[in-house]
């Protein structure tokens, strides 16, 4: 019973891992370079996983060790025992379609409830009488050693959850199948204390089921995943307007990587709440859609270390920049596996724009901007640099491996302690060596203003801040002082 115990929880974090990066059996398979039959067997507990496998996915799912540390608890397997390598066949049709999928997530300021509703029709030759669902959460996306930490700490529970559900307005239980720290999967069963309810062949019934999760272990995304062919799917999020909530889209095919939404969201205000709908028609099978959210007036719980919301760094901490202090900006970030992470890649991408939108809207940044992952909390190595002409570059594992041209020195400003600024000697051209989404290894030359810029958040990514390149003796001065902003930067004579 006890090995019957951990295989299961094995499987369930396979599983939950699995859903959380969107892929199926068959596009596994093809990553770790077994066959869907084995990954299948190993989830029907037909196989036990040989620890090849389970290392392979933990590294292809990026689960921060989750993997290995369930296999651990189950076992070692000897490596010659694992079956041999083939190329990844298709996985078995169903006879069970989604006519309309519709889901809504309402959050009423601490806590997120979802509601799914779903028009199953039976197109084979059996009555239906039983529905998988699972119920998934992530505090941190991206950080997955984070999140496992978080929810063995906190882990989520059955009462908070309150799960309830019914299949055409009849009430209908359930049997657990897994239940783990921050993963629960259920069979809904098609019945009750007063009668069953199969759904027959040629029949459709709306099914629907809601739970609620409070928002210290909700992480501000949702994410819809095709497991079975569907006609459409339609989502609403409802959120208090008062918090000035800032939505996007990513999408992720099984023929193509991450990019946005290729359907508008679209929003409106009413009595008080804002909400965002988003729907798609036909969407390909195993096809994963992501929703994630910013409340741009919503101020950070961490204590205020530079002033009140009055001052400049008060102003940038109540958008949510991370302040002087934090220790995630004195550490270097972790660099992304391209183009493994494209899609967390973007999805920070996305985030460091909404913040730098936020910030235009409380400054006029004459000189231009940046901003690096680690400012908006996330330790990953990925900044955004906003010219002063409009141009828009985004870097990943950015270093500077050239530096030439001679220095100027000028002052400086940082989102992260925003009251002072700070003269800093500066080469006119750098060059830097980064990633593209696609993996690809880049040099580029960055030149006087654009230089200073970028070296500026390349700093950020490698735990430093603009205090560290001052001369000695010379100590930043109070933004009172400046007379700078919203000019250019000016260049004479070059320092050599």
């Amino acid at each position: 019973m006890a090995d019957q115990a951990l295989a299961e929880a094995f499987v369930a974090e396979l599983k939950r891992w699995r859903d959380v990066r969107g892929l199926s059996q068959s596009a596994l398979a093809a990553r770790v370079g077994y066959t869907p039959s084995y990954i299948s067997k190993v989830e029907n507990q037909q196989q036990r996983p040989s620890r090849e496998f389970a290392e392979a996915a933990d590294t292809e799912l990026r689960a921060g060790g989750a993997l290995r540390r369930a296999f651990q608890a189950l076992g070692a397997r000897p490596r010659s025992e694992a079956p041999a390598r083939q190329h990844a066949a298709p996985e078995p049709s169903t006879s069970l379609t989604v006519e309309h999928e519709d889901t809504s997530l309402y959050y009423d300021g601490s806590t997120y409830k979802a509601t799914q509703r779903r028009q199953l029709y039976n197109g084979g030759s059996e009555p239906i009488t039983s529905y998988l669902i699972r119920i998934s959460v992530d505090r941190y996306p991206g950080d997955p050693e984070r999140s496992n930490a978080h929810y063995r700490e906190n882990p989520l529970t059955w009462e908070e959850i309150g799960l309830s559900a019914s299949i055409d307005g009849e009430s209908i239980g359930w049997r657990v199948q897994h239940d783990r720290d921050a993963f629960k999967e259920l069979w809904l069963l098609f019945e009750n204390e007063d009668g069953r309810y199969p759904l027959y062949p040629g029949e459709s019934a709306w099914l629907e089921y809601s739970y609620t999760v409070g928002e210290e272990k909700w992480g501000q995304w949702f994410q819809r995943a095709v497991r079975l062919p569907t006609q459409r799917i339609s989502v609403q999020l409802d959120f208090p307007a008062e918090l000035a909530p800032a939505v996007w889209g990513t999408e992720t095919t099984m023929t193509a990587t991450g990019g946005p939404f290729r359907n508008p969201i679209r929003s409106s205000t009413e009595g008080g709440r804002r909400v965002f709908s988003w729907s798609i028609d036909e969407p390909p099978l195993h096809a994963r859609y992501r929703l994630e959210w910013k409340f741009r007036a919503k101020t950070t719980k961490e204590p205020n270390l530079n002033g009140t919301a009055d001052t400049a760094s008060g102003r940038m901490q109540a958008i949510g920049i991370v302040q002087e202090g934090d220790p995630i900006l004195a550490t270097p970030a972790r660099l992304f596996s391209l183009p493994d992470e494209a899609e967390d890649a973007r999805r920070v991408v996305a985030e460091l724009n909404s913040a730098a939108d936020r910030a235009a809207g409380v400054h006029n940044f004459g000189k231009g901007m940046g901003i690096a992952a680690p400012q908006i909390g996330i330790n990953r190595a990925a900044a955004i640099i906003r010219t002063p002409e409009g141009e828009s570059i985004t870097l990943f594992n950015p270093r500077i491996i050239e530096a030439g041209g001679g220095f100027d020195e000028q002052y400086e400003g940082c989102l992260s302690f925003f009251d002072v600024r700070g003269m800093v000697p500066r080469p006119m051209s750098i060059s830097v060596e980064h990633t593209d989404i696609d993996g690809q290894q880049r040099i580029t030359i960055f030149e006087r203003g654009h230089a200073r810029l970028v070296a500026h958040e390349v700093d950020h990514l490698h735990g430093e801040l603009y205090r560290t390149k001052m001369r000695p003796g010379v100590e930043p001065i109070p933004v009172s002082e400046y007379r700078g902003t919203g000019q250019t930067w000016q260049y004479g004579q070059v320092k050599p």
